[in-house]
């Protein structure tokens, strides 16, 4: 078995003298050599210190091998003129004859590894995946809808009914699956509606003249921004509700595309358009996933070949991004994170931090 010396130089008791201690360390390394290593750091003899600042390759000979290390002294106690020995214990609430930072020979011994460490499957990863995909593809969806508007081959009326088709399906959809847990009445849900249509309508002169004074490079410019901070932001642990910050970008940015549509009521149609896929959409497709687990995978594909189709009619090279980005979040990406998660290597003990574990509201109340 080989040996090396490291010597580690730690602020002593006596201020900014500097104590040098030397350390024999017995280890099996695979190709090192021997040598002198200098710990430069100010520590006060921690063995876990000496452990990391060995090169990766040869952490595990060094822990399999710390029961056959010579004896090591640390602390206060390690100068000639030490105090005699006596046991020492990890409490504060007494006075021992070591620094404040003591530790002996067992510090390893409550060393554990990856304790914490979450075993994924690839398919499951996948399948929480195509969420961030089919949000994506909604975009997609929306610009579609926005862009044959602009253009006049979709009419507003015709968005207005094809939407208010779709929000009556998916309310029935959503009170199916909901079954009998509901906190809202739907006389409540029908005034919000109400209230929301009304002010809508009645204000879409007033957001149709809204950027008339701004570019249109630079209104399409705040949109895309806009909608890239809804993609970031968006709360795709827990879609239901949709988080404010991330409602808020995509309507901002469906406001900023929809003033430049032709008329008031072109606006109206597409404000109304946004909120049912930014904000009603991501709501059902929560419910479909946790009451429906089969459906959800149909739901999201459903969404991403409506992008991908959508883009596809009118812009096939970025229908081919699109497609392109949906296979590398939903295939490339899970299969990554379950690839890397088996080199992880996470090591917990006693220099961790506190966590208290106990019930505590006895005390608070």
């Amino acid at each position: 078995m080989d040996t090396f010396a490291m010597f580690i130089h730690y602020v002593g008791n006596r201020g900014s003298i500097w104590d040098t201690l030397s350390v024999t360390v017995h280890y099996c390394p695979q190709s090192a050599g021997r040598g002198r290593i200098p710990i430069r750091n100010p520590v006060v003899g921690s063995y876990v210190f000496v452990l990391r600042h060995i090169r990766r390759s040869q952490w595990r000979d060094v822990v399999c091998n710390a029961e056959t290390a010579a004896p090591l002294v640390m602390g206060a106690d390690s100068g000639p003129g030490a105090p005699p020995t006596v046991p020492w214990r990890k409490v504060l609430y007494e006075r021992q004859p070591f620094p404040d930072n003591y530790v002996d020979r067992r510090f390893l011994e409550e060393l554990r590894r990856n304790i914490r460490v979450r075993q994924y499957r690839y398919w499951a990863v996948v399948r929480e995946a195509g969420l961030v995909a089919q949000q994506l593809s909604c975009v997609a969806v929306f610009l579609t809808l926005w862009f044959y508007m602009e253009r006049g081959d979709l009419g507003p009326s015709t968005l207005l009914w094809a939407s208010l088709g779709f929000a009556l399906l998916g309310y029935g959809l959503y009170e199916a699956l909901g079954g009998g847990s509901r906190e809202r009445t739907r006389l409540a849900d029908l005034q919000s509606a109400a209230i929301f249509l009304a002010f809508t309508f009645g204000f879409s002169p007033v957001l149709k003249t809204l950027t008339e004074s701004v570019s249109t490079d630079t209104v399409y410019a705040m949109s895309a921004m806009m909608l890239l901070a809804h993609l970031v932001s968006f709360p795709y642990t827990q879609p239901s509700p949709p988080g404010s910050l991330s409602l808020n970008a995509a309507l901002f940015g469906s406001v900023c595309l929809a003033s430049r549509l032709p008329g008031a009521l072109h606006t109206f149609a597409m404000l109304s358009c946004a909120l049912l896929v930014f904000a009603l959409w991501p709501c059902l497709l929560h419910r479909l996933r946790d009451h429906a687990e089969w459906s959800f995978p149909c739901a999201a594909a459903l969404v991403c070949v409506a992008g991908v189709g959508g883009l596809a009619s009118f812009w096939p090279e970025g229908a081919l991004l699109l497609f392109l980005a949906l296979l590398v979040l939903t295939l490339a990406c899970p299969l990554l994170l379950v690839h890397l998660q088996r080199h992880k290597d996470n090591i917990h003990g006693p220099w961790d931090e506190a966590e208290i574990r106990e019930d505590l509201s006895r005390f608070l109340s």
